[in-house]
């Protein structure tokens, strides 16, 4: 593939905290289009190279670069969609209002920003959902919403950290083909972080964080 389709691309890229060393001498492309889980125990470091990927955190060495993305900062953020454990919620909007909320943030008018939140809600098969608030979903459902809002105004890189982690087995599953699905659908790339091998054999790709590093995974069946 040609650089612009490379959507981030990380370099011997290593991250430390004072005398403990997180990661080190890390090399990772996402390419466009690309669906990769990557593994590793809680603890290993995932988070912290999602954080490094999406441009929120800057290694201590090494280089990170976005040739298929946008050269401006904050134009790039809007490019890239974050899924946490925790779904994180406004309490007091409904599920079609949390998913128009960044849209609106970053320009859409309403009428736009509804249209493009009711689609990510119906490719996470959550339309029936728009009018709830999140006292009144289930975790799964939540976590349903939360993805939607990462997939809406066509995110081209979603970054998920153990997005199912807070889930029984059976919504897990779910979720994370919901996640899978609907950035398919969308044409993004996604980078999905677990520590369950189950559900990182519903991904072609795999790689591990074992030791600070990044290698390629050993498939678990």
């Amino acid at each position: 593939m040609n650089a612009m389709s490379s959507l981030v691309v990380a370099r011997s890229v290593g991250i430390e905290y004072g005398r403990s060393v997180i990661l080190h001498d890390v090399d990772l492309t996402v390419d466009a289009g690309a669906h990769i889980a990557l593994t590793g125990r809680s603890g290993s470091g995932k988070t912290t190279l999602l954080l490094v990927l999406a441009g929120l955190l800057s290694p201590s060495r090494g280089t990170v670069t976005w040739p298929g993305l946008s050269d401006s900062p904050s134009t790039r953020r809007g490019e890239i969609g974050m899924v946490f454990q925790a779904p994180s919620l406004m309490p007091e909007l409904t599920a079609i209002e949390n998913v128009t909320l960044p849209l609106r943030l970053r320009g859409a008018d309403v009428a736009t920003a509804r249209d493009e939140a009711a689609k990510a809600l119906a490719r996470v098969a959550a339309e029936d959902l728009v009018d709830a608030l999140p006292a009144q979903l289930s975790g799964g459902q939540q976590q349903r919403v939360a993805i939607a809002r990462a997939l809406a105004g066509g995110h081209r890189l979603v970054l998920a950290d153990e997005p199912t982690g807070a889930l029984d087995r059976d919504h897990a599953y779910e979720v994370a083909l919901a996640l899978r699905d609907g950035v398919a659908a969308a044409g993004g790339a996604l980078l999905l972080a677990t520590h369950d091998p189950d559900l990182a054999d519903m991904f072609d790709h795999q790689l591990a964080v074992r030791d600070g590093g990044v290698c390629p995974a050993v498939r678990s069946r």
